[in-house]
């Protein structure tokens, strides 16, 4: 299976030719977000007020980096667990953002929320966040500095590596690549 490269913005459009187990690489601007940022972002929302970035055929990573060293962007930036935005990820998804990176299962409500709109979950290697790094090339912080790490950075990547965990059409390989295995050992 060849390795599709993608640039940002990520349009619904681009979102729904990705399928469930393509391996991607991503270039272009993304964004960093965690449960915290999120729930501001939500409220934001509940009070009819802009969020502070434009998630309109965006992509949000689900990381919390450490401080960049000398000559880096970056500290390390590996995945946080995903499940941690599925209280808040469907209201930011009906905003108009099309990808997410983390790691780990997602619930009912995002994936019908996925579906509704065009998104897709990518998957990208905990425990590989100072590799994952060497993709930033350039990180800054753009909204709520008081969270710290966890505050709101754009991102400028380059041949990010991930996989394509659940597309736009809600199949989810965390599903079907387990019943593939588990055939394999049947046979």
């Amino acid at each position: 299976m060849a390795t599709i490269k993608i640039t940002t913005p990520l349009t619904p459009e681009k979102a729904r030719t990705l399928k469930s187990g393509d391996s991607v690489l991503i270039s272009g601007v993304i964004y960093t977000g965690r449960d915290a940022a999120h729930k501001r972002l939500c409220q934001l929302l509940d009070e009819g007020k802009p969020l502070p970035i434009d998630v309109k055929d965006q992509i949000i990573y689900f990381v919390g980096p450490s401080p960049a060293k000398p000559g880096m962007a970056i500290g390390s930036a590996g995945p946080t667990t995903s499940y941690r935005m599925d209280a808040y990820s469907p209201r930011i998804i009906e905003q108009g953002l099309t990808g997410m990176i983390g790691k780990g299962k997602r619930g009912p409500e995002v994936i019908e929320a996925m579906k509704k709109h065009g998104c897709v979950y990518f998957g990208a290697i905990g425990g590989a966040g100072a590799l994952l790094s060497k993709c930033i090339k350039k990180a800054e912080v753009v909204a709520y500095e008081d969270l710290q790490s966890e505050a709101i950075r754009r991102l400028e990547v380059e041949d990010l590596p991930a996989t394509v965990i659940i597309d736009a059409e809600g199949n989810n390989l965390y599903q079907w690549g387990r019943e593939e295995y588990l055939e394999t050992l049947n046979k």
